[in-house]
């Protein structure tokens, strides 16, 4: 049942290099620290790309480096075209660049254009006075007649989306912390500003870009606010309203043509959107409509649920039909801002299993796939106390909002408590989990039957498919505990069954004698799924 599958990838030579891609999501402050100091840099990061490389993956994704007083971790930008000194310079950036080239990787970095710190150049210009050249280069407003704030807008980590700066004599807006206003990306100056930053990048090698929180860009400029939202799960001020105003704003789309159309002059590079909220999926269908705009973008479906249910692929999936005009989707089981998919999904005792299978399904998904430092290994979300937390938005909103912390922790490269795990020589800027020492990359190298072999066996398997990494995907089954779907390609279909449920299960499809399993992770045996077992079959 585990036979090796010989797959012929017909469309390998012409279709564009993301297509179907796998992305591997390089968290620098947490990935390997090669100056001594226990925070990840750039040098450790090219230190160890030859185990990325390994995994078999199309390209990586670099969270942040850029200059910045780290109050966000690198997403309050204080200069869009420098590295900070804690990750290095900008030769380390450019010797890093040349290793990921030379080992055939593409290389995507972070933009965040909706804001910047308040410590960047432009905003200490802009809050100067009303009349300087960069005057409108942010969102400022008078404040109402009683002196409070122009409307009733909150920002994602607590309290009014509005700061009082009285250089002014007005407040200026932002979306998260107070330290990171909003740019008034309206302004065609400040457009041209940040495409000048990422025309810099590209000149320097880069393949493309995530675009970080894209629908928080635009606000609307009357300052219309905000309806009450209904009832539901409220764990900040943010959660009580419909953001209608402070944000997507039909004007992004034309904004993001700008940014296509430069990185197309590049050649084959490639823009994913990250765009989050409760429906998201209009504006990731806008923001990638046609071939004037990003290539693809993806939401918080799977991030940020509590549970992995057949009904949650299913309806995740079928946001994006297989349409002319309709975008290309990418998907993230993992990242930076969520806790380790494998606790939230599953109890302690059904980990191991369901790493693999999760693993699979993620595989056999339709689109791009983004694959989260550690995750190849199986890594656990680690408990961090309140005293020891970074996370900004965790302490505002403790003990409510789950600590992205716990998703931040080191990387694990040697099982040895007296190394800090090979992470560093020094003591990390966040704890490594306990449970991470026996997962470690040297532990697992070794082992045929790791995850992290699995890993590189599967995204291997994916590249070899057509009907994986392009394919049509259609149901057919979706129940309390079985998912299950075609991928095709031309003269290839493949089966993919799903148990994600810990009872085993029977399940066949329409003519179960037409098929033969090419590959499997748990228990199966015929068409019977053990707990947390699936299996992907070829049409024979």
């Amino acid at each position: 049942m585990n036979e090796v599958a010989r797959l012929t990838p017909a469309t390998a030579s012409t279709r564009e290099w993301w297509r179907g891609a796998v992305i591997y999501q390089i968290y620098p402050r947490s990935f390997a620290d090669s100056n001594g100091d226990g925070i990840g840099d750039l040098p450790g990061i090219t230190a160890h790309l030859d185990h990325v490389a390994s995994l078999g993956v199309d390209g990586i994704w670099l969270s942040p480096f850029f200059t910045s007083p780290m109050l966000d971790f690198g997403y309050d930008v204080a200069d869009y075209c420098g590295v900070d000194p804690i990750f290095g310079t900008l030769a380390d950036f450019d010797a890093l660049i040349a290793k990921a080239h030379a080992l055939g990787l593409k290389v995507l970095i972070d933009q965040v254009y909706s804001h910047s710190s308040d410590r960047h150049p432009w905003f200490l210009e802009s809050r100067a006075d009303r009349t300087n050249p960069r005057a409108d280069w942010y969102v400022w407003a008078d404040a109402k007649a009683d002196g409070s704030p122009p409307n009733n807008w909150q920002s994602v980590f607590g309290g009014p989306a509005w700061t009082w700066d009285a250089r002014r004599g007005q407040y200026y807006m932002h979306n998260f912390l107070g330290a990171q206003p909003q740019l008034h990306v309206h302004n065609p100056l400040v457009q041209d500003a940040l495409l000048a930053t990422a025309k810099f990048w590209l000149d320097r090698g880069v393949d493309g870009f995530r675009i970080d929180a894209i629908n928080f860009a635009m606000h609307d400029p009357a300052l219309t606010d905000n309806p009450p939202a209904p009832g539901g799960k409220r764990t900040r001020p943010f959660d009580f309203q419909q953001h209608l105003h402070n944000q997507s704003q039909p004007e992004i789309p034309l904004f993001l043509e700008r940014v296509r159309s430069l990185a197309d002059r590049y050649g084959a590079t490639f823009t994913v959107a990250e765009v989050g909220g409760a429906h998201p999926e209009a504006e990731m269908h806008s923001f990638t409509a046609g071939d004037r705009r990003l290539n693809s973008a993806y939401g918080f479906n799977f991030l940020y649920a509590d549970k992995l249910t057949p009904a949650l692929v299913h309806d995740a999936l079928a946001q994006w039909p297989q349409e002319p005009g309709t975008g290309w989707p990418s998907w993230a089981f993992e990242n930076h801002d969520a806790p380790r998919a494998i606790s939230r999904w599953v109890g302690p005792e059904h980990r191991a299993a369901f790493a693999r299978l999760k693993l699979l399904l993620l595989m056999s998904l339709r689109g791009n796939l983004f694959l989260y430092q550690g995750e190849e290994l199986g890594l656990t979300q680690v408990d961090i106390p309140f005293e020891a937390l970074k996370d900004p938005e965790a302490i505002s909103n403790w003990p409510l909002t789950l600590s992205r912390d716990g998703a931040r922790t080191p990387m694990p490269w040697r099982g040895n408590p007296n190394d800090h795990a090979g992470f560093s020589t020094a003591t990390p800027w966040l704890p490594i989990g306990q449970d991470h020492l026996d997962l470690a990359v040297d532990r697992q190298n070794g082992d045929p039957a790791s995850l992290l072999n699995l890993t590189r066996r599967l995204i291997a398997f994916r590249h070899a498919s057509d009907a994986l990494m392009t394919g049509d995907v259609t149901m057919l089954a979706v129940t309390d505990s079985v998912l299950a779907f075609e991928r095709r390609a031309g003269a290839e279909t493949l089966l993919c069954a799903f148990n994600l449920a810990a009872e085993p299960v029977d399940w066949a499809p329409a003519e179960p004698a037409g098929w033969r399993t090419v590959e499997s992770v748990g228990a199966v045996e015929g068409w019977r799924l053990g707990g947390f077992a699936g299996l992907i079959a070829q049409a024979m």
